[in-house]
């Protein structure tokens, strides 16, 4: 076997100082017969990387574009919009969701480059600990895992939030313990049973906010049967509400609602062929960036009053902004299938967070930071133990039962920004130096199967303002919108980073060495996927 392979292993897996002259290189390539050079990527994927943890192939380029396009649309988007509507007011939650958007595009275009070169399970766990370092890799997984756990119960009390628009006669503990065994069926099926499920309800959310836009301005100007006329009249009047501050509370919940964008990145792995599939997924995410939050952060605040007493997390009957916006329309029909399009939306979300959080266990115990067993999945690709594990943080959002939900929701919400900040900013980073140990090594960009255009900027734009967000989200723990500052408000909505700071300085403990992996040391070949 390894004889057969030899000519591969020369071109494919050597430890090359400087690049090879054209001259060398091409009849080199031309001496690999193309089926040695298809099997050997299945060699490759069988011996080097992921076959321990028996995560099957199952998912093709339709289910991870899909999976993409509607990984982060859920709770954040529906209803937090609302609460950074009436906190900031229009203009700022419109600049907010594009600020954050830019963000989003940046990470993607890394995620994108080393996800095809690099599909391995919870992708950037392995990423950051190959090309930043081991504690930073052990860090990013721990919290990433614990941001999925509690998104699952985030999810789960505000599918009970949006059900009190149409009755409250069944407790909301009740309405949690129904959609949580939705959750855990959904993926305890096949992982294409799953990735089914999550084409069709990204086709209805797709599909409907298309509705929603383009009936919101037909609203705005005129057209619902109280023919009132609104336009931009919301941005004359209150355009910024609670100054400075206002905008800087707005950024958190934007940056929440985008939350599960690195979804591909981690569904890479379990894809038949991700030189095809990811690219497709990362191009397609400015359709999702466009249609449903800069354009629908924009018909919101051209239909809906920042002071209206019914928005999410005011004291009315806290629904969707969205929904309010066909009810004082006039528009009941639109507002009944709205929220049920929400409803349908909280669920994927949270069965997404399940799926992510499952995956991200398999490389953590793939680097013997986790018990083994979370590594193993059994004959449909399923990885049972962290499934069990990770569906268990839906448990959290009984906290919904002696508390209000918009209460609960922003602080799990500010729990999940912190985290998704310091993983956004771990896979730029990530990014900018497996690039660097590229070329350290004398590769070549254009032996890159997958390249960012975008490179070095979007990584650069996306490490820097994840970095400022963290310091203002420091800012709001201390001075907080409309509250007394009071070290329970602080330890509340700043635990994240004192979380990720006691987890990463026990694994420099742990690990010891270096601050930094040696770039002209790390093995680029051992867990690349290679291509013919």
């Amino acid at each position: 076997m390894d004889d057969l392979y030899r000519p591969c292993k020369g071109y494919l897996s050597g430890d090359r100082s400087k690049p090879l002259a054209p001259a060398t290189r091409a009849p080199m390539i031309a001496s690999i017969r193309p089926e040695i050079l298809t099997d050997w990527a299945q060699y490759q994927n069988t011996h080097d990387y992921g076959a321990d943890s028996n995560l099957r192939r199952m998912l093709s380029t339709r289910h991870i574009t899909m999976i993409a396009l509607g990984s982060s649309i859920g709770l954040g988007m529906w209803l937090g919009s609302g609460t950074s509507l009436r906190n900031g007011g229009p203009a700022a939650m419109f600049i907010g969701y594009f600020l954050a958007g830019s963000i989003v595009w940046s990470v993607s275009q890394a995620i994108g480059e080393m996800a095809v070169l690099y599909p391995i399970p919870s992708a950037f766990v392995q990423w950051a600990s190959m090309f930043v370092c081991p504690s930073v890799g052990f860090a990013v997984g721990w919290v990433s895992w614990f941001g999925s756990f509690i998104s699952i119960a985030n999810e789960l009390q505000g599918a009970a939030t949006v059900l009190h628009f149409w009755t409250d006669r069944l407790p909301a503990a009740a309405w949690i313990t129904i959609f949580w065994v939705v959750i855990v069926l959904v993926n305890a099926w096949t992982v294409k049973f799953f990735g089914e499920i999550e084409v069709v309800s990204s086709t209805v959310k797709f599909g409907w906010m298309f509705i929603v836009v383009i009936s919101l301005i037909v609203v705005s100007a005129g057209g619902a049967p109280n023919h009132n006329t609104t336009g931009f009249e919301y941005w004359n009047s209150t355009p910024f509400i609670n100054g400075f501050k206002g905008f800087l509370s707005v950024l958190p919940t934007c940056i929440f609602a985008m939350s599960g964008s690195e979804t591909a990145a981690l569904v890479a792995s379990e894809t038949r062929n991700p030189r095809k599939s990811v690219p497709t997924a990362v191009r397609s995410i400015w359709i999702r960036l466009g249609l449903f939050y800069i354009l629908g952060a924009l018909a919101l605040s051209i239909t809906v009053s920042p002071q209206d007493p019914n928005l999410f997390g005011a004291d009315g009957d806290n629904n969707s902004p969205f929904v309010v916006a066909y009810q004082t329309a006039g528009i009941p029909v639109l507002a009944h299938m709205t929220n049920a399009v929400i409803f349908l939306s909280v669920l994927s979300s949270g069965s997404i967070s399940s799926f992510n959080g499952s995956r991200v266990l398999v490389g953590l115990s793939q680097l013997r930071i986790a018990p083994k067993i979370f590594s193993h999945a059994d004959s449909r690709g399923r990885p049972l133990a962290g499934l069990a594990i990770t569906l268990l943080g839906g448990s959290l959002a009984y906290l919904n039962v002696s508390n209000s939900g918009s209460d609960v929701f922003t602080w799990l919400s500010h729990l999940t920004t912190l985290f998704d900040l310091f993983r956004w900013a771990a896979l730029s980073a990530s990014h900018l130096r497996m690039r660097y140990a590229w070329k350290m090594q004398g590769r070549l960009d254009s032996d890159l199967p997958w390249r960012s255009r975008a490179y070095p900027y979007a990584s650069w734009w996306a490490l820097i303002w994840c970095v400022v967000l963290i310091i203002v989200e420091f800012y709001l723990a201390v001075w907080p919108l409309n509250e007394r500052s009071s070290a329970r408000h602080f330890f509340a909505n700043y635990v994240s980073v004192v979380l990720v700071v006691g987890v990463y300085f026990g694994a420099r403990v742990w690990y010891r060495g270096a601050w930094w992996v040696d770039l002209a040391k790390v093995d680029l070949d051992r867990k690349r996927r290679f291509y013919h």
